[in-house]
Formats: C-alpha cells, structure tokens, sequence
C-alpha cells in the first residue's frame, strides 16, 4: 500500500506508529490545511506534503487514501478518492448515514477498489479468542459494555464553545465517537439486531452519553456511551454456563476473562502489537497485496449494519442526522 494521508489529527501519530511496522505500507504523502502541522509530518516521514487534496489524488505514486479528518467529511473526501481510483482507509465512523454508506461501498464495488472502515477490534486476537470462546458460554442472555471517558472537550462545550465531537452538524456526540466501537463489538459477534432504541441525554442537539439497547430476540444488549462523565470501563457477555469479562474499553480488548460458573477466571492476552492500529492495517494490507475482494466485501457489509444501528439509534433518540 502506497499510502497518502488526509489529515493531521491526533489520530495520524498513532496511524503511522502501525503503518511503520509492516513491510509492504509506504507513507508517500501527507495533505493538510494547516502548513506547520504537513511540514512537520513531512520532514519527519520524509513524504510529500500538500495543502490541496484534488493535487495529491492526482499523484499517481500512491494507490490509497487514509481519511483522518471529522466524521462530516468522510463522505466527500472518500468519493472524491474512489472516483479518482484510489483505495480508501477511512476513519470511524464510516459515514453520515446509511445512505452514504451504501452509496459509496456500491461505488467501491463498481470500480474494483478496496473501502475499508478503520475500526480496531474486529482485528484483535482476543477478538477472535471472544468469538471462539462464546459457544462455551452457554445460551447469551445478557451483553453489556460500558465505554465511558470524559472528553477533555466537555468543559470547553458547557461554556458554549461547540467542537467537532460535541457538534451535531458534525456528525458529532458520544454514540458516533464512542458508541461505534461497542456497536462494532456486538455486531461482529452476532450480528443484525431485531430492534434498536437510544436513550440519549441530549444538550444543544447533540447526545453526550446515552444508553442504547439492542434486542436480538433471545438475549437484549446494553452499550452505555459517555462523554460527559466517567465510570469503570466494562465489558461483559453473560450466558447460562458462563460470562466473558474485559475491564476495557471495546476499542482495545487488551485483557480479558473467561469464567464458567463457579470456577476460576482464565485470563487471555493474545494482544501482541503495541501499535493500537496495527491489526487492522495489516489486515488491510494483507487484502490488498492478495485482491481479497471478498473479505473486504464482507467487512463493508458490517459498516453498513453498524450504520443502520446508527441511524435507526439517533432517530429515535431525535438527533439531528448530517445529510
């Protein structure tokens, strides 16, 4: 993968800590608005930097597009990369709407191009361990997963100030920063739930936490997100023979326990890489260097699911939808 960066959020250090460990990535070009923030990235990768997006998709040394910019732009800067033949990593969340979302994975379908949606546990070893351990468990009857973080921009919102994260017209608020990641969780284990309801504390349009419930019929799941307050972080799938716990958040997994009924926890950390992104570019890279078509395929299935819940979650929690 011959990668150019859109983007110079805090989001890209940690991008790039990954990339640096896999052989076949290559960071060709870094594109942002602010000169000081490129220049630095530039000369430290050793890249080429542009303040225009149009003239780095016309540079025909890179063959992908890494999207690091606020969720409302995804849409636009993701279009305009496919159209121009390039293969997109994009930040979560995936899009604005569902809407989008089909738009685009349809677009990528047409034109034989890889879309990817950067989203870190669906990659994890212990992810994968969660998935093989879940039969063992017995009948699922309750999930739950608390991520709740206080945002260092909260204090900025309750004096007025609206930052991206806390902006509505941003595709902002806790469930689309946060809450994507439990939802991805659940997702990636069992699939499209029946039904969906957000319970959302909702100031100046925006949800800074909220309760969002998800029915699967035989078991309901519970995904708390919050940004305007804190608790212990959770994450627990209970069946009738046993219960798998994590004191983490949903995006690392670094950490967990398998406990059958009345015996002993077994603690799994299968979690090698340090580089919090890394599963999820070499998964990329693999699909790529092998035309995997078909697993990236299924995986843009998945972010249309997680949109839906998404969309159906805000409507009814009565949140603004960016179209």
């Amino acid at each position: 993968m011959k990668i150019g960066i859109i983007g110079t959020g805090m989001i890209v250090p940690g991008f790039l800590e990954a990339c640096a460990e896999i052989e076949d990535i290559h960071i060709e070009a870094i594109c942002g608005r602010t000169k000081e923030k490129v220049e630095k990235f530039s000369q430290a990768l050793k890249c080429k930097s542009f303040y225009d997006y149009d003239k780095m998709l016309e540079d025909s040394s890179i063959d992908t597009i890494y999207i690091a910019l606020p969720n409302n732009l995804h849409y636009a800067y993701t279009k305009k990369a496919l159209l121009q033949g390039k293969n997109v990593v994009c930040e979560k969340p995936f899009m604005n709407n569902l809407d989008e979302a089909k738009e685009l994975v349809q677009l990528a379908k047409d034109k034989e191009l890889f879309l990817f949606e950067a989203i870190t546990n669906q990659y994890l070893p212990n992810y994968e361990k969660i998935k093989q351990l879940i039969p063992t468990i017995g009948n699922i009857r309750i999930v739950q997963l608390n991520y709740s973080q206080y945002s260092s921009r909260y204090d900025a919102f309750k004096r007025g100030e609206i930052l991206p994260a806390f902006d509505v017209n941003k595709s902002g608020g806790a469930l689309m920063d946060l809450g994507v990641y439990n939802i991805y969780f659940i997702v990636g284990l069992f699939g499209k739930p029946q039904q969906v309801e957000y319970l959302a504390n909702v100031t100046c349009g925006i949800d800074t936490s909220g309760v969002l419930l998800m029915d699967y019929g035989t078991f309901k799941c519970v995904s708390i997100q919050a940004k305007d307050c804190m608790a212990p972080l959770s994450i627990n799938i209970q069946g009738d023979l046993g219960t798998i716990h994590c004191k983490e958040p949903s995006s690392t997994l670094n950490h967990i326990q398998f406990m059958m009924n009345r015996q002993e926890p077994v603690e799994y950390t299968l979690n090698t890489h340090s580089p919090r992104l890394y599963e999820e570019m070499a998964f990329f890279n693999r699909m790529v260097h092998e035309k995997d078509y078909k697993a990236c395929h299924e995986m843009m299935e998945k972010s249309l699911i997680v949109m839906e819940i998404l969309d159906k979650a805000r409507q009814s929690a009565g949140i603004q939808i960016v179209r």
